[in-house]
C-alpha cells in the first residue's frame, strides 16, 4: 500500500459503531490516547474495522481544525 500522508498514527480499532448512513470507528493508539473517525458505511462495510484489528489513521491538511484557547 502507499499512501500520501504524512505522520499516520497507529493504533488498535476499540470500537465500530454502525449509523444509518456513517460508522464510527475508535482507534486506542498506543500512547493510550484515543481517535475517532466517521467513515460512510460503505466504506466501512468494505474495510470491516472490528474490534482489536491494528489499524492507522492518518491525516490530510483539508481535514484538520485546530482550535487554540
Amino acid at each position: 500500500m502507499k499512501i500520501r500522508a504524512c505522520n499516520p498514527l497507529k493504533g488498535t480499532v476499540s470500537k465500530v459503531t454502525k449509523g444509518p448512513v456513517n460508522s464510527e470507528a475508535a482507534l486506542a493508539l498506543k500512547d493510550g490516547e484515543k481517535i475517532a473517525t466517521i467513515i460512510t458505511n460503505e466504506n466501512g462495510d468494505s474495510l470491516g474495522p472490528k474490534a482489536g484489528d491494528q489499524a492507522s489513521a492518518s491525516f490530510k491538511a483539508s481535514g484538520v481544525i485546530l482550535a487554540v484557547d
